[in-house]
């Protein structure tokens, strides 16, 4: 079975919500690929975990896109390197980034509005051009 997956320091991903499944290959690698299972499903049971609290899940959820099944876990796959171990070890890493992705708190956005003189500077520049475009056009008056 899988390992406690250590994402910081202070957070560890117990190994009760991972579970991991060697499946063959898919693309080249000749004969060898219809005989040997090195491609890595590694499945993260995000609704039982309970490190997590809800708003990481949730950003999570978001983050993990088409990866989040139906029943609540995250497929992460890797078929890269022709070894299972190795394999293993990246899909470990793609989930630990995952998550530690989603820890991160998204900066609050603070409504800003442009400074008196960058408006000022703005509404001269407009006028200018309109000056210029009006000198253009011909003159039909008497």
């Amino acid at each position: 079975m899988a390992q406690d997956l250590e994402i910081k320091e202070e957070l560890m991903i117990p190994a009760v919500n991972l579970t991991w499944k060697a499946v063959r290959s898919q693309g080249p690698g000749g004969q060898n690929v219809n005989k040997t299972s090195t491609s890595i499903e590694l499945r993260f049971d995000l609704e039982n975990c309970l490190v997590l609290d809800e708003e990481s899940k949730n950003r999570l959820r978001k983050l993990a896109g088409n990866r989040l099944l139906q029943d609540g876990t995250i497929l992460i796959t890797d078929s890269e390197t022709r070894e299972q171990g190795r394999n293993l070890e990246r899909a470990r890493e793609k989930l630990k980034n995952l998550i530690l992705s989603a820890l991160k708190k998204p900066k609050a956005r603070r409504a800003t509005k442009p400074s008196r003189a960058a408006q000022e500077t703005r509404l001269l520049t407009k006028k200018k051009v309109g000056e210029k475009k009006e000198s253009r056009r011909k003159f039909t008056g008497e």
